[in-house]
C-alpha cells in the first residue's frame, strides 16, 4: 500500500498531454499507481487536491547555486518555489575540482566574488571545504550532503582550464597541445562519470575579483576557436549538453562558435543551449536575431539541436550605487566594481579623478545629444550595452532621502533644475531634500552631472532598481512558447543583492494561465518534461516508476498573485549579505522531493536540512541511473 496518495488533483505529467483529474500514489520513493479511487490503508498520508494542479517538480536549468549548496545544502529557496531539480556549474565556472589552491592563487573567490556577489570571506570559508581535488570527488561530496533538491552539475571550462593550467596561465596564454589534450581527458572521465554537460562563457560582464587579475576575464574568455571544438567534440560523443553565452559584440566570432551545434558539419549534432534571448530595452533587435540564428541552426540544412534560454518574467536589476552585474560592460563603471563592496574611500579616489570624471560623461551621455551614429542608434533603439542610461527608468529603493523610495530619479532631477532657477524659491518637495539641492553644482546642467553628484555623495547607500529586459508581456509570452527556446536563465543563486528569479517558473505558469489550459499543459511540459529530455535527465514526468518529483499548485492563488509586488530583501547570515527574494504566498502548496515532503505550503517539513531529499542525477545513459529509467 502507499506511502502518500494525492486526491483529486488536476494532474500534468509533463509529457504535454492533456490534464486529468486522477489521484497519484507514492511508495518508497516512486510513483506507484495512477488513477481515479485509489485504494489506502489506514496509515497512508492522504492530501486532498481537489481543485489544485499536481505537475512533475519543475527544473531550473541555469544556475549558479554551487557555492550556495555548500552553505545550505537543502536551498529552501529554490523548494518553496515547486523546483525540485536544479543544474550547476554554469556559465564555465564551479567548484567541481576542489578549491584549487596553488602558488597563492584563490580560483573560487576570484571566480565567483563579482558573480555571486558574496562576501570575499564568506566565499573562502567555503573554498575552505572544498577539499576534494577532482570531478569524482565532488560527486561523492555532493551525494554526502542533505540535498534539498536534485543537483545536475555540468564541467565548467573555466574550472577546467585552471586544473591544467593554473589561474594565471590560464588567462595569459594559449594552451599547449598537451595541455589541451589533458584538458580533454579530463572532460572525458566527467562525462563518463555522468556529468550532464560541459558550460563556456563569452560575456563581457564576468571579470575576476582578486588583484593582481581584477582586469582580466574569467579563464573560460581565453581559449580560442581549436580548444573549444576539441572540448565539445567529447560533449558530443556522449550526446550531452553544451551550456553557453555568445560574444555579444562579435557576432561573426558568435555564429562561427554555435555551428558546432550543427550535425551537418559535424557527424552528430551537438545539443546546446545559450543565453539568452531577452527583449532588451536598449537593443530591439537582438531578440529578433537570436530566434533567427536559432531557427538557421534547427534547419534540416545544418540539423542543430540549438535552444536560447529565457528568463520568465521582466529583467529586473538591483544597483548598491554603481555596484550592479551589468557594470563590468562599461569600462568606466567596471573601476568602481573593481573594488570592494565596503571600500567607498577607494571608489571615492576614483569619482574624484578628472580623467575618470570625462569618461564617466562621455559614456553617460553617448547619443544623448546632436546628431551622430551613436543618437540614431539611441533613438531606435540599437544601442551596443544594456545598461539604461535614463533617469526615467531608474527607481529609487532606498536612499538617505526616504522621499525619494519608489521614485524615479528624473523626479528629483526635475525638482532641482526647477529649484536653481528658481533660487530656492519652488522645486524642493520640503527642507531635507532643498538641504541636499544646495550641495549639487549650480547649474547641474546634464543628467551626468546629476547621477555622478549622488554616487559621489551617497556611493551604495543610494539602491535603485531598474528593468532592463522583457518589459512587453506580449513579446515574453512568444518567447516562452517559441520552439527555439526554453524557459531559463533564472541565474538562482547569483547576484544575490540584484537579482531574484527563483520564481521564475512560476511566472511562467501565471502567464500561460492566462491563455486558458492548453496552454498551462505547454508551459508545465516546458518547465518539465522538455528540459528533463534536452539535458537526458530522469526527471520531469509523473509515470508509475518515476522517482516522486511533484508540486501542488493552487491556481487561485496563481491568478491572484503580482509577482513585481512580492519583492523583498532578507538577510541571510550565511552569506553575510541581503538577498533578494520574490516568495508568493499559497501558491506552492506542497512540495515532494524523492517521496518526502519538503514543503507544505507554509513551511518546510520537520526533517527539511536534516536529511537527503534530492540526489545527484547524472545522465540517464549512466549506469547509476538505471534503476530510476
Amino acid at each position: 500500500m502507499p506511502d502518500t496518495v494525492y486526491r483529486n488533483a488536476l494532474l500534468f505529467d509533463g509529457t504535454g498531454c492533456n490534464p486529468v483529474i486522477s489521484d497519484v500514489a507514492v511508495s518508497g520513493g516512486r510513483i506507484s499507481a495512477m488513477g481515479p479511487a485509489l485504494e489506502v490503508e489506514g496509515d497512508t498520508t492522504e492530501i486532498d487536491c481537489t481543485g489544485l494542479w499536481l505537475l512533475p517538480g519543475m527544473l531550473d536549468i541555469h544556475t549558479h547555486l554551487d557555492l550556495e549548496v555548500e552553505i545550505a545544502p537543502e536551498l529552501p529557496e529554490v523548494v518553496r518555489h515547486g523546483t525540485t531539480t536544479v543544474v550547476i556549474g554554469n556559465c564555465s565556472i564551479g567548484v567541481t575540482y576542489g578549491n584549487q589552491r596553488r602558488d597563492g592563487e584563490d580560483p573560487i573567490v576570484d571566480c565567483f566574488a563579482r558573480v555571486e556577489n558574496m562576501p570575499k570571506t564568506v566565499l573562502g570559508k567555503v573554498a575552505n571545504t572544498c577539499t576534494w581535488s577532482d570531478s569524482q570527488g565532488y560527486l561523492d561530496h555532493l551525494s554526502s550532503l542533505s540535498l534539498g533538491p536534485n543537483i545536475v552539475p555540468l564541467i565548467p571550462h573555466s574550472m577546467l582550464r585552471i586544473e591544467v593550467m593554473g589561474l594565471q596561465q590560464s588567462i595569459s596564454r594559449s594552451p599547449t597541445r598537451r595541455e589541451r589534450g589533458r584538458m580533454e581527458r579530463l572532460l572525458d572521465a566527467g562525462m563518463a562519470q555522468g556529468y550532464a554537460g560541459f558550460s563556456t562563457d563569452a560575456l563581457p560582464f564576468h571579470f575576476l575579483a582578486n588583484d593582481p587579475h581584477k582586469k582580466r576575464k574569467i579563464p573560460t574568455q581565453y581559449a580560442g576557436y581549436r580548444e573549444l571544438k576539441q572540448l565539445t567534440g567529447v560533449v558530443r560523443r556522449y550526446g550531452r549538453v553544451w551550456q553557453a553565452t555568445p560574444p555579444k559584440d562579435d557576432i561573426i566570432e558568435a555564429v562561427r562558435a554555435f555551428l558546432l551545434t550543427s550535425g551537418r558539419l559535424f557527424g552528430r549534432p551537438l545539443r546546446t543551449t545559450v543565453l539568452a534571448a531577452i527583449d532588451l530595452q536598449t537593443n530591439r533587435a537582438a531578440v529578433g536575431m537570436c530566434l533567427m540564428l536559432s531557427a538557421i541552426l534547427n534547419s534540416r540544412v545544418l540539423k542543430g539541436i540549438f535552444r536560447f534560454q529565457v528568463l520568465s518574467g521582466s529583467f529586473r536589476v538591483w544597483s548598491d550605487g554603481a555596484i550592479n552585474p551589468l557594470a563590468d560592460e562599461i569600462p568606466a563603471l567596471r573601476g568602481l566594481n573593481e573594488r570592494e563592496l565596503d571600500d567607498r574611500e577607494g571608489r571615492a579616489r576614483i569619482m574624484d579623478d578628472p580623467q575618470w570624471i570625462a569618461s564617466f560623461r562621455e559614456m553617460w551621455m553617448k547619443g544623448k545629444t546632436g546628431w551622430s551614429l551613436a543618437r540614431l542608434r539611441r533613438l531606435v533603439r540599437q544601442e551596443e550595452t544594456v545598461l539604461t542610461r535614463n533617469l526615467a527608468d531608474m527607481k529609487v529603493a532606498e536612499c538617505p532621502l526616504s522621499q525619494w523610495d519608489g521614485q524615479t530619479l528624473q523626479g528629483p532631477y526635475d525638482r532641482l533644475r526647477r529649484w536653481q532657477k528658481t533660487r530656492g524659491r519652488h522645486g524642493a518637495a520640503d527642507q531635507a531634500e532643498a538641504r541636499f539641492f544646495a550641495t549639487f553644482p549650480d547649474p547641474v546642467g546634464d543628467d551626468a552631472t546629476f547621477i555622478l553628484h549622488l554616487l559621489r555623495q551617497w556611493d551604495t547607500a543610494l539602491r535603485w532598481e531598474t528593468t532592463f529586459a522583457n518589459r512587453n508581456p506580449d513579446i515574453l509570452k512568444k518567447l516562452l512558447f517559441n520552439p527555439q527556446t526554453l524557459p531559463g536563465f533564472n541565474d538562482s543563486g547569483a547576484h544575490l543583492a540584484n537579482i531574484g528569479f527563483y520564481d521564475g517558473n512560476l511566472r511562467f505558469l501565471k502567464i500561460a494561465q492566462e491563455d486558458g489550459m492548453h496552454a498551462v499543459t505547454s508551459a508545465v511540459h516546458r518547465l518539465t518534461g522538455l528540459p528533463a529530455a534536452f539535458f537526458n535527465l530522469n526527471a520531469g514526468t509523473i509515470k508509475v516508476g518515476a522517482q516522486a518529483d511533484l508540486c501542488v499548485i493552487d491556481p487561485l492563488a496563481l491568478h491572484a498573485w503580482n509577482p513585481e509586488e512580492t519583492y523583498a530583501f532578507t538577510y541571510r547570515a550565511q552569506f553575510g549579505c541581503r538577498q533578494v527574494i520574490n516568495r508568493p504566498t499559497g501558491v506552492v502548496r506542497h512540495v515532494m522531493i524523492g517521496g518526502t515532503t519538503a514543503w507544505t505550503g507554509t513551511d518546510y517539513a520537520s526533517g527539511f536540512g536534516q536529511q537527503a531529499y534530492g540526489r545527484v542525477m547524472r545522465s540517464r545513459e549512466h549506469p547509476l541511473e538505471r534503476a530510476y529509467r
